[in-house]
């Protein structure tokens, strides 16, 4: 079992800037990837952006150059720094791992981009 906890959400105006976290119950050496995505009010959820354990990063078109994922491992946790934030960004964005056969979700951090 894994519980994922993420924080860092809010309200910005567009072209801000917020940094999301999320918190691992365990070491994360073991997750080959750690990976953040997002859902927007009527719409499926969608990968944003992953990190593996090697520190490889790989983004969605709609984030390249805007966002940036990392992690740290003593702290188990996993970031996404988000900057020149638009209103097409707002959504609630969760973490998420797979673990052996299962995939672990947090609860979800709440992102609204509006002036």
């Amino acid at each position: 079992q894994v519980q994922l906890v993420e924080s860092g959400g809010g309200l910005v105006q567009p072209g801000g800037s917020l940094r999301l976290s999320c918190v691992a119950s365990r070491s994360i050496f073991v997750f080959r990837a750690m990976n953040w995505y997002r859902q927007a009010p009527g719409k499926q959820r969608e990968l944003v952006a992953t990190i593996t354990s090697g520190g490889i990063t790989n983004y969605a078109d709609f984030v390249k150059g805007r966002f940036t994922i990392s992690r740290e491992n003593a702290k188990n946790s996993v970031y996404l720094r988000m900057n020149s934030l638009k209103p097409e960004d707002t959504a609630v964005y969760y973490c998420n791992v797979c673990w052996g056969l299962d995939g672990y979700w947090g609860q979800g951090t709440q992102v609204t981009v509006s002036s």
